[in-house]
């Protein structure tokens, strides 16, 4: 468990904890919201999710290996079951051995999905529904970054696009972003949706590209979109494309329009880390494997340009604690996400309250 006194992140909810590729024959470790997990698969290939402790000696059970569905600790062979119970070791009785922690576990849409918290609360049904996974219309690839720097750093670097003018100059940034107001609005008590639609505009290099390899013109007037979703508790869901000018915008006929939506799923490690797991699914050309290859390139070459921002933003921050930030309008998205993320905080320490009173 965290020894935080102040936990920044919520823990009754599901967050992405690795791809399902990441998890082989091997355990995987990772620390989640702060506890030190891993994740392998039991008997017909099932996900498993426990502490990354093994109960006899300390040693972390991701340096062991699966054999027959448990989960085997490399230091001393001490077999584990996926439910956090001991259940063998070579000459040794262990069955009287207090449980380890176990976490609600699923794989769904290529990703292993972890609920940190009180496991009665644990739905499967609250898992967002990804609507690109596995249909032939839309191609996706992605990848995963660790990040040395606070998740919310990056919820409020994609609820604002405004800095791809400045960060992402050579690829999708264009003075336009910051000529073009954004709109902020909250919808219910969990989403908050940034948009900005900018019109009769030169697309920039990477739209071009994406225009060439849909077989539409690249030199002619675009119309751009900008449409970001936070929900909790940290994905940031980014519609993004151009259509040429005069032809609908966002709503245009897909015949001359490129369309995409950028996959933010962004996960605590601790207060000062996060794994981002980072995407893009679009809904053109989708059997074209050199596509797909070229846009998750240029996307990991715009993702870096973030990472190196941000921790040296987390740096400066930890290094000042004492400045305080401005907050403009632009910056309306990642405040509205921040304050829905705080209140499911204090949602959840107050149900702890409750309880400890029961």
């Amino acid at each position: 468990m965290s020894k935080q006194a102040q936990p920044t992140y919520p823990r009754n909810t599901w967050y992405v904890a690795a791809t399902a590729a990441e998890v082989t024959d091997k355990p995987l470790g990772r620390q989640i919201c702060g506890e030190r997990m891993v994740f392998y698969r039991a008997l017909e290939g099932k996900m498993a999710a426990v502490e990354d402790f093994c109960p006899h000696r300390g040693a972390p059970l991701s340096l062991g290996r699966v054999c027959e569905g448990k989960l085997v600790c490399g230091y001393h062979g001490l077999e584990m079951g996926c439910d956090g119970k001991t259940v063998a070791m070579p000459g040794q009785r262990v069955r009287g051995f207090p449980a380890i922690k176990s976490y609600p576990v699923e794989e769904r849409y290529g990703f292993v999905w972890v609920w940190p918290g009180d496991k009665d609360a644990a739905d499967a049904a609250l898992i967002p529904d990804l609507q690109w996974h596995d249909n032939p219309e839309w191609a996706y690839d992605g990848g995963l970054f660790h990040i040395k720097a606070d998740y919310r750093l990056m919820i409020d670097n994609l609820m604002d696009l405004t800095h791809e003018t400045y960060v992402h100059a050579s690829s999708i940034g264009q003075a336009e972003i910051d000529e073009t107001p954004c709109k902020t609005e909250v919808i219910g008590d969990s989403e908050v949706v940034t948009s900005r639609f900018m019109e009769n505009i030169e697309a920039p290099p990477f739209w071009k590209m994406a225009l060439r390899s849909n077989g539409l013109a690249d030199d002619v007037p675009v119309d751009r979109w900008q449409v970001c979703r936070f929900t909790p508790p940290s994905h940031v869901l980014i519609e993004v494309g151009v259509a040429h000018a005069g032809k609908g915008g966002y709503d245009a006929a897909d015949e001359h329009k490129v369309y995409s939506m950028v996959v933010d799923f962004i996960t605590p490690e601790t207060d000062g880390s996060m794994w981002y797991f980072w995407g893009m699914a679009r809904k053109f050309n989708p059997g074209d494997a050199s596509v797909t290859a070229a846009i998750k390139q240029g996307q990991h070459k715009i993702f870096s340009e973030d990472l190196e921002m941000l921790e040296l933003q987390q740096r400066n921050l930890e290094d000042y604690p004492q400045r305080q930030l401005l907050k403009l309008n632009i910056d309306a998205g990642g405040v509205q996400s921040r304050k829905i993320i705080e209140r499911l905080i204090d949602e959840e320490k107050n149900e702890s309250r409750v309880a400890a009173l029961a």
